[in-house]
C-alpha cells in the first residue's frame, strides 16, 4: 500500500535561517501521525508544509502519491483544524459546517446529508442554529472538527487544537478525536506540545527538537526505547529519571555504581549488559523504581536511599530521592510507608533500563 503521506529530504528556510532540517516520514492511509516537542522545534511550520501554507526550500512532499510542491492548499485534498477554531462569527454552526461545500458548488442535498450525519457524530445537534459566540470553547471546537469532517478529505490536519481549553475538557476532547479516528479509519497528522496527548492519540509519533527530527516511532517504541536524552526526558510524565552511573564489568555482569549523599555508592548488578562504557547515564521509568515485593526476578535489584519529598497522587505516591547528584522519582502505591528524611527500600527492575552515552546523549543499542 503506497503511503498517504510520503516526505522526503524536506528542508525549509527563510532566508539563511533553517527551520527544518532533512524532514523524512511517510505514515499509511489510517495512520494517527503526532507531531511532538518544544515551542519553536518546528511541528506547525511542517504542518503549514504539509498544508500548503509554507513553501518547502527542497526535497519531496506527496499526498496519496502525487508530488505537492507546487499544488496550492485548496487542491490537496486535505481538511486543517486550527487551535484557533477559525468560525465565522456571523454564521451560525450549521452554515460554518456547510460553507466549504457551498463554495464548492456542492448540491444543497448532500450538503445537509452531510452536516446531519456530522452533528451526530459529534453531538452538536442541538448547536446548529446558534452562533459561534455563544458556544463554549469545546462547543467550538467541536464546530471547527464538523468543518473538517464534511470534508471527507485525504489527510486531516491538526495544529494544537486543544491547547485553548481547560485540562478536564482536555481530556474529554481527546478521547473523542481518538474515538473519531477509530470510527473512521481517516488518515491524521496532528500537531502538539502535550507529550500525553501524543502518547495516547498517535498510532505513529515524530519527536522533533531544532527542526530536526530525534525519533519516529509507535508510542511504545519511544516511551520504552528513547533514542537520546532528550527524547528520554520530553517523553513521560513524570520524566524518565537519568543518573550518572559508573560501571564494572565482571563475570556476574556489570556492576552499576551510582553516588548516594552522605553515604557509600550504590551497586547494582545487570547481568545482561554488556560493553558499556566506564561512564553512563541509566534512564529508569519511576513506574520501574518500586517496592520490594512489588517487583520480582532477576533483573530487579533492591537498595537502600534517603527519601527527600513525598507526593501523593491519589492511587500513586510519588517519592523522590537523589542518586548520583540527580533528583530521582519513583512511583509507589498509595500505601507505601516512605517518609522524608527517612531511608527506605527500593526496587530497580534493570529489566527496563537504558543506557545513554554522557557525551553524546545517544542511547547505547
Amino acid at each position: 500500500m503506497a503511503p498517504i503521506l510520503d516526505i522526503q529530504n524536506l528542508y525549509k528556510s527563510y532566508g539563511s535561517t533553517e527551520i527544518l532540517k532533512d524532514i523524512n516520514v511517510s505514515i499509511e492511509p489510517g495512520d494517527f501521525l503526532v507531531l511532538v516537542g518544544p515551542s519553536g522545534c518546528g511541528k506547525s511550520t511542517l504542518l503549514n508544509c504539509i498544508a500548503g501554507l509554507e513553501p518547502i526550500s527542497g526535497g519531496t512532499l506527496m499526498i496519496g502519491g502525487q508530488d505537492m510542491n507546487d499544488v496550492s492548499p485548496k487542491d490537496r485534498d486535505i481538511a486543517m483544524v486550527f487551535q484557533s477554531y477559525a468560525l465565522y462569527p456571523t454564521m451560525s454552526v450549521a452554515k460554518n459546517i456547510t460553507f466549504g461545500m457551498k463554495v464548492r458548488g456542492v448540491d444543497q442535498a448532500t450538503q445537509d446529508k452531510k452536516l446531519a450525519e456530522v452533528a451526530q457524530q459529534l453531538q452538536i445537534e442541538p448547536l446548529l442554529k446558534r452562533r459561534p459566540g455563544q458556544l463554549s470553547g469545546g462547543q467550538r471546537q467541536r464546530v471547527a472538527m464538523g468543518r473538517a469532517l464534511v470534508r471527507d478529505p485525504k489527510l486531516f490536519l491538526f495544529d494544537e487544537p486543544l491547547s485553548n481549553l481547560d485540562a478536564k475538557l482536555r481530556v474529554e476532547m481527546r478521547t473523542e478525536i481518538k474515538a473519531l479516528h477509530q470510527n473512521l479509519g481517516a488518515s491524521m497528522v496532528y500537531v502538539t506540545h502535550d507529550q500525553i496527548e501524543a502518547m495516547t492519540l498517535a498510532t505513529k509519533i515524530v519527536v522533533m527538537k531544532g527542526g530536526v527530527i530525534q525519533q519516529i516511532g509507535t508510542p511504545a517504541e519511544i516511551y520504552n526505547q528513547p533514542a537520546n536524552l532528550f527524547v528520554a526526558d520530553f517523553m513521560g510524565s513524570p520524566a524518565m529519571n537519568l543518573i550518572p552511573a559508573k560501571t564494572r564489568t565482571d563475570a556476574a555482569g556489570t556492576q552499576l555504581e551510582i553516588d548516594r549523599p552522605g553515604g557509600a555508592p550504590i551497586v547494582l548488578t545487570d547481568t545482561r549488559a554488556r560493553d558499556l562504557p566506564a561512564d553512563v547515564i541509566l534512564g529508569l521509568r519511576p513506574e520501574d523504581i518500586a517496592e520490594p515485593g512489588y517487583r520480582s526476578g532477576e533483573t530487579v535489584q533492591q537498595a537502600d536511599c534517603k527519601v527527600e519529598i513525598v507526593e501523593p497522587a491519589g492511587a500513586d505516591t510519588y517519592v523522590v530521592t537523589t542518586l548520583g547528584g540527580k533528583l530521582v522519582t519513583a512511583r509507589l502505591h498509595s500505601d507505601t510507608q516512605a517518609a522524608p528524611g527517612v531511608n527506605h527500600t527500593f526496587a530497580f527492575d534493570l529489566g527496563k533500563v537504558s543506557y545513554f552515552v554522557p557525551e553524546t546523549g545517544e542511547r547505547i543499542a
